[in-house]
């Protein structure tokens, strides 16, 4: 019996092994959906937003009336109470004014409402509203850059793979010409050096092979880091790079395009907006703060009521209330200075990052058009080498070509589907690049 349970446990250890092991599949798609699901970053540039709106919603607040309650309890000393007399036959003892009432207890309610504060409260809340506004769109823009860097790690895994697979291959091909040499060295049709030669170019590819594991295995880790899955997990990449014909259109309409859509650039507009907000709330020192203020007491004993009762008493009151900085050194008149320096610096960020965006679409522009150049380029490279190395190793078995002319054509033919590779990577990652300079918020693959 003790034997079947540690089989038992044995099978299920081993089970649970594999499954662990099970290699992810994964889309471009699925990838992107996951990294927004599980970053970090993203989730704190979040809660600068929930931050933001709260701060907001306090300060719109302050313009409202507010109610306070507060209540004590006073145990006073023992003091002699007020009383009068005597006064002869007519007063033959002492009269009890007003007593000494040692237990205080008092219950006030105060409603206030400002009435006039130089718009300081009003521009408080523009200034809060605008800087929640740049906070979202700080958080759309971290999304954007956190898709395209999504993008960008995930086709580099995929780079990785298919160049492993191209020296794969060209190792089979290299090592089916090492044994075709062999066989001529055999019969003694080629040198000795000839086959070193051979033996040489298999052992370098060897060494690429190594290095392309590696980079297939430091891809795949530096994927998981970024969508937030164990870094320990296999990743099948299941999306391939393809070339598709899209248009974009005219550069100076994606360049107009960019500067409607980009959330950073909106996010500066809010706050050249809440710089402005800053100055007129800095102005609001030089104006009168003027509140309305009500109290109810409920008081025992009150303080109003004489001669003093020990019982509960309410009496209530309204005042209006104005407060005028006469004299302060300046202080308003430094704020305002600091107010207007913090508006400049905001209109020119905001010139700054207009004059950047239409660099980075043009820029974009211009490099998304090339990839689709090259693209057609390799393409043909490819089929050119492939048909040179089909010629070429027929003419070397035949006797009509020199070793080193197939060796040649081996490495002229992994060189062009690298070149593909590389082309249609690139021009995948050149249509993200130019979405997110465009100020696309949309996943991979939809297009304008």
């Amino acid at each position: 019996m003790r034997k079947i349970n540690l089989y038992l446990m044995l099978s299920l250890g081993l089970s649970l092994l594999a499954h662990s092991q099970e290699a992810v599949q994964l889309t471009i798609e699925k990838a992107v959906s996951t990294g927004l699901e599980n970053s970090k970053s993203l989730h704190s540039s979040l809660m600068k937003v929930e931050y933001a709106d709260a701060k907001s919603s306090e300060t719109t607040n302050m313009l409202f009336p507010t109610l306070k309650f507060s209540g004590s309890y006073t145990r006073l000393s023992e003091v002699p109470p007020f009383q009068i007399g005597p006064f002869g036959p007519i007063m033959p003892q002492k009269i009890t004014i007003s007593p000494a009432v040692l237990d205080n207890y008092s219950t006030r309610l105060t409603v206030q409402q400002p009435i006039f504060t130089g718009l300081r409260l009003l521009n408080s809340s523009k200034l809060a509203g605008y800087s929640a506004d740049a906070a979202a769109k700080d958080y759309e823009k971290d999304k954007a850059d956190l898709i395209y860097n999504i993008q960008n790690t995930y086709w580099s895994v995929y780079k990785a793979a298919e160049f492993k697979k191209v020296i794969d291959d060209n190792v089979e091909q290299v090592k089916s010409h090492l044994k075709d040499v062999q066989n001529f060295f055999t019969q003694g049709i080629v040198t000795k050096n000839e086959v070193l030669k051979v033996e040489v170019q298999l052992s370098n590819i060897l060494v690429m092979q190594i290095d392309a594991k590696n980079n297939v295995r430091l891809a795949t880790l530096a994927l998981n880091s970024l969508i937030g899955l164990p870094l320990e997990t296999g990743v099948n990449i299941t999306s391939s790079a393809e070339h598709q014909p899209n248009e974009y259109g005219e550069l100076n309409s994606l360049v107009q395009k960019a500067i409607e859509n980009r959330s950073d650039l909106k996010g500066m507009e809010m706050r050249v907006k809440a710089g402005d907000a800053g100055v007129s709330m800095a102005r609001a020192g030089w104006f009168p703060q003027i509140f309305l203020v009500g109290n109810y007491n409920y008081a025992r004993p009150n303080q109003r009521i004489f001669p003093t009762q020990d019982i509960f008493k309410d009496t209530w009151d309204v005042s209006i209330s104005a407060s005028l900085d006469i004299w302060n050194w300046g202080a308003t008149i430094h704020q305002t200075d600091q107010a207007q320096a913090q508006l400049a610096q905001a209109n020119d960020g905001y010139a700054l990052l207009k004059d950047g965006i239409t660099l980075e679409v043009t820029q974009s522009y211009f490099n998304f058009n090339q990839s689709k150049e090259r693209i057609s380029v390799a393409q043909k490279g490819v089929a050119q080498a492939e048909e040179n190395y089909r010629i070429t190793n027929d003419k070397f078995k035949g006797g009509l070509a020199l070793n080193s002319d197939l060796l040649d054509a081996e490495s002229a033919l992994m060189q062009s589907k690298w070149n593909y590779i590389q082309s249609l990577v690139d021009f995948n990652l050149a249509d993200a690049r130019l979405q997110k300079a465009i100020g696309l918020d949309q996943l991979p693959h939809n297009k304008m």
